[in-house]
């Protein structure tokens, strides 16, 4: 029997009250800033954004279920920013819910907040501003993940051998270059892309035969209608939380804000594309190819010289895999997700 079909038959959440969960609790104390730079996202493409720790998507934080959390944020920018812990509960501890003038104060230019909650859900979640998210969020590129560990693991999740973060995003070029605009209902988003870049500045994911893939997808900004080529993926958890009953999908639709863990086979050796099926989210301001789009590479394929990627830098860490295939919890930066520092301060 496969790995997910032996899922689908085992599959079942682990449930816990809040004081089991604290009981074996780990604490955890972060520090983070918002900087400004300047985003490269894709050819001849550049944009100013807010970022935490500079870069984008947001440094990787990874917990276990039931950990208590301490992130201190310092504001490194000319606007007033917060973090919003995106699908937390925030039992007990409402005001680290990051809203501005409603569970908190906006951090303004020079100062710091403290956040102190205890991650009472597990799953694929993340945190982005929650200060004129419109902007902020959906042109600025304030966001990034935050996985939970669950204490008990189902069959199916613990089958995994490789882990992947896929965070979607647009772009508005109109306003790109000055900060403060943006952020309207009918302003045009024309460049999209998975953790920051598009096409062709992302990146490959590499596996191998034999391989069970999970990609964490997180429709971050925008509408995503996600396909893989050559394989089905079976959808196990919406919003962190596990189904009941995984379902296998061939094009998965996602609102923004939505996530979505999927488990797939590698089982088809080749190239295969995996891109965002809103047709014009894989161009890069109506030009293809661009945008939103992967390309899963099963080692042992040789690399033909037509190949768009035959002589690409390769970045493992991308997709946070290696982050994630340690195992261990804490803050993960990665140096190639950093923008360009307008202040030069690293």
């Amino acid at each position: 029997m496969s790995p997910i079909n032996k899922g689908i038959q085992f599959f079942v959440a682990g449930v816990f009250t809040l004081a089991a969960i604290t009981s074996a609790a780990e604490s955890h104390k972060f520090e983070m800033t918002v900087e400004e730079v300047t985003l490269s996202i894709a050819p001849g493409f550049t944009s100013k954004v807010w970022a935490y720790d500079g870069q984008v998507p947001g440094p990787l934080l990874r917990v276990r279920e039931g950990d208590e959390v301490e992130l201190t944020l310092t504001n490194n920018t000319t606007l007033n920013h917060t973090i919003h812990w995106h699908g937390f509960y925030q039992t007990g501890s409402w005001q680290s819910d990051g809203v501005p003038d409603i569970t908190q104060k906006a951090v303004e230019p020079g100062e710091s907040f403290t956040y102190r909650f205890i991650a009472d859900k597990k799953g694929s979640l993340w945190y982005h501003c929650h200060v004129n998210v419109a902007e902020h969020v959906g042109t600025r590129g304030m966001w990034g993940a935050f996985i939970v560990d669950p204490l008990e693991p189902t069959p199916l999740e613990q089958s995994v051998s490789k882990d992947a973060v896929l965070m979607f995003s647009g772009w508005n070029p109109d306003v790109a270059k000055v900060y403060g605009e943006g952020g309207h209902p009918d302003e045009s988003i024309s460049y999209f892309s998975i953790n920051g870049k598009s096409f062709p500045n992302t990146q490959p994911l590499r596996v191998k035969e034999g391989d069970v893939l999970r990609l964490r997808l997180f429709a971050a900004t925008i509408p995503v209608a996600f396909h893989l080529h050559g394989h089905d993926v079976l959808v196990t958890h919406k919003d962190g939380l596990p189904l009941d009953t995984p379902v296998a999908m061939d094009v998965l639709p996602m609102q923004p804000g939505e996530r979505y863990d999927v488990i797939v086979e590698m089982n088809n050796p080749g190239r295969w594309i995996a891109h965002d099926h809103h047709e014009h989210h894989t161009t890069n301001n109506g030009k293809m190819p661009g945008g939103a789009v992967m390309v899963l590479e099963y080692e042992n394929i040789p690399s033909d010289e037509w190949y768009i990627w035959a002589e690409k830098d390769y970045d493992p860490n991308f997709y946070w895999s290696e982050s994630l295939q340690s195992g261990e919890t804490g803050i993960f930066r990665h140096d190639n997700f950093l923008g360009e520092f307008e202040d030069f301060r690293r």
